[in-house]
Protein backbone atom coordinates (compact mmCIF):
# COMPACT_ATOMS: atom_id res chain seq x y z
CA UNK A 1 0.00 0.00 0.00
CA UNK A 2 1.25 3.35 -0.60
CA UNK A 3 0.00 7.03 0.05
CA UNK A 4 0.60 10.37 -1.17
CA UNK A 5 -0.16 13.39 -0.52
CA UNK A 6 0.57 16.58 -2.53
CA UNK A 7 1.32 19.76 -1.28
CA UNK A 8 2.94 23.42 -2.26
CA UNK A 9 -0.07 24.91 -5.23
CA UNK A 10 -1.11 28.31 -5.33
CA UNK A 11 -2.34 31.05 -7.26
CA UNK A 12 1.07 33.10 -9.31
CA UNK A 13 1.20 34.90 -12.24
CA UNK A 14 2.72 34.40 -15.34
CA UNK A 15 6.31 33.79 -15.20
CA UNK A 16 6.24 33.00 -11.48
CA UNK A 17 7.73 29.70 -10.08
CA UNK A 18 6.03 27.49 -7.37
CA UNK A 19 7.42 24.08 -6.15
CA UNK A 20 5.17 21.20 -5.32
CA UNK A 21 5.80 18.67 -2.94
CA UNK A 22 4.56 14.85 -2.44
CA UNK A 23 4.75 13.27 0.21
CA UNK A 24 5.01 9.45 0.22
CA UNK A 25 5.04 6.56 2.23
CA UNK A 26 4.44 2.67 2.45
CA UNK A 27 6.01 0.21 -0.15
CA UNK A 28 8.42 2.52 -2.09
CA UNK A 29 11.37 0.66 -3.58
CA UNK A 30 13.81 1.01 -6.26
CA UNK A 31 10.98 -0.81 -8.76
CA UNK A 32 8.84 2.03 -8.19
CA UNK A 33 8.22 5.13 -10.60
CA UNK A 34 6.54 8.01 -9.91
CA UNK A 35 5.16 10.72 -11.79
CA UNK A 36 2.91 14.25 -11.77
CA UNK A 37 -0.01 14.34 -13.83
CA UNK A 38 -2.19 17.95 -14.16
CA UNK A 39 -5.75 18.16 -15.05
CA UNK A 40 -7.57 21.55 -16.00
CA UNK A 41 -11.45 21.90 -15.98
CA UNK A 42 -12.94 20.13 -18.81
CA UNK A 43 -9.87 18.38 -19.91
CA UNK A 44 -8.41 14.92 -19.52
CA UNK A 45 -5.61 13.88 -16.98
CA UNK A 46 -2.29 14.65 -18.62
CA UNK A 47 1.04 13.81 -17.64
CA UNK A 48 3.47 16.10 -17.05
CA UNK A 49 6.75 14.37 -15.94
CA UNK A 50 8.16 11.14 -14.53
CA UNK A 51 10.75 9.66 -12.94
CA UNK A 52 12.13 6.09 -12.32
CA UNK A 53 13.64 3.84 -9.62
CA UNK A 54 16.77 4.92 -10.92
CA UNK A 55 16.41 8.34 -11.61
CA UNK A 56 15.76 8.52 -15.26
CA UNK A 57 13.52 11.57 -16.12
CA UNK A 58 10.97 12.11 -18.86
CA UNK A 59 8.94 15.22 -19.38
CA UNK A 60 6.48 16.31 -21.81
CA UNK A 61 7.54 18.71 -24.52
CA UNK A 62 5.33 22.12 -22.79
CA UNK A 63 7.75 21.70 -20.04
CA UNK A 64 10.72 21.25 -20.82
CA UNK A 65 13.21 23.46 -19.84
CA UNK A 66 10.55 25.31 -17.26
CA UNK A 67 10.14 22.12 -15.33
CA UNK A 68 12.49 19.70 -13.12
CA UNK A 69 11.35 16.36 -11.40
CA UNK A 70 12.80 15.01 -8.59
CA UNK A 71 13.02 12.74 -5.64
CA UNK A 72 14.35 12.90 -1.67
CA UNK A 73 14.26 9.03 -0.78
CA UNK A 74 15.92 9.94 2.42
CA UNK A 75 12.71 12.44 2.98
CA UNK A 76 10.30 10.08 0.94
CA UNK A 77 9.25 13.56 -0.78
CA UNK A 78 8.46 13.61 -4.97
CA UNK A 79 9.31 17.66 -6.26
CA UNK A 80 7.78 19.33 -9.47
CA UNK A 81 10.14 22.45 -9.51
CA UNK A 82 7.84 24.81 -12.36
CA UNK A 83 9.41 27.99 -13.37
CA UNK A 84 8.44 30.45 -16.16
CA UNK A 85 4.75 29.58 -15.25
CA UNK A 86 1.96 30.04 -18.07
CA UNK A 87 -1.51 30.20 -17.91
CA UNK A 88 -1.93 26.93 -19.88
CA UNK A 89 -0.09 25.79 -16.54
CA UNK A 90 -3.29 26.18 -14.58
CA UNK A 91 -4.85 22.78 -13.24
CA UNK A 92 -4.66 20.44 -10.44
CA UNK A 93 -1.70 18.72 -10.06
CA UNK A 94 -1.30 15.02 -9.21
CA UNK A 95 1.62 12.85 -8.10
CA UNK A 96 0.80 8.89 -8.86
CA UNK A 97 2.85 6.03 -7.81
CA UNK A 98 3.48 2.57 -9.31
CA UNK A 99 5.88 -0.60 -9.56
CA UNK A 100 4.24 -2.75 -12.50
CA UNK A 101 6.84 -3.08 -14.77
CA UNK A 102 5.92 -1.52 -17.94
CA UNK A 103 7.56 0.39 -20.98
CA UNK A 104 8.81 4.09 -20.79
CA UNK A 105 6.52 5.16 -23.21
CA UNK A 106 3.62 4.00 -20.63
CA UNK A 107 4.93 6.24 -17.85
CA UNK A 108 3.32 9.53 -18.22
CA UNK A 109 0.00 7.22 -19.27
CA UNK A 110 -2.79 7.66 -16.22
CA UNK A 111 -3.94 3.80 -16.78
CA UNK A 112 -0.10 2.86 -15.37
CA UNK A 113 -0.58 3.94 -11.87
CA UNK A 114 -2.62 2.69 -8.83
CA UNK A 115 -1.66 4.91 -6.54
CA UNK A 116 -2.87 8.72 -6.37
CA UNK A 117 -2.35 11.57 -4.46
CA UNK A 118 -5.73 13.77 -4.18
CA UNK A 119 -3.71 16.99 -5.84
CA UNK A 120 -3.24 20.34 -5.06
CA UNK A 121 -4.44 23.14 -6.68
CA UNK A 122 -1.96 25.61 -9.65
CA UNK A 123 -3.46 28.75 -10.81
CA UNK A 124 -1.27 31.00 -13.45
CA UNK A 125 -2.84 34.24 -14.07
CA UNK A 126 -1.63 37.04 -16.56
Amino acid sequence: QVTLRESGGNSVQVGGSLRLSCTFTGNIDSETYMAWFRQAPGKEREGVATITGNDRTILIPSVRGRFTIAKDNAKNILYLQMNSLLPEDTGRYYCAADRVRRMLSQLLLPRSYAYWGQGTQVTVSS
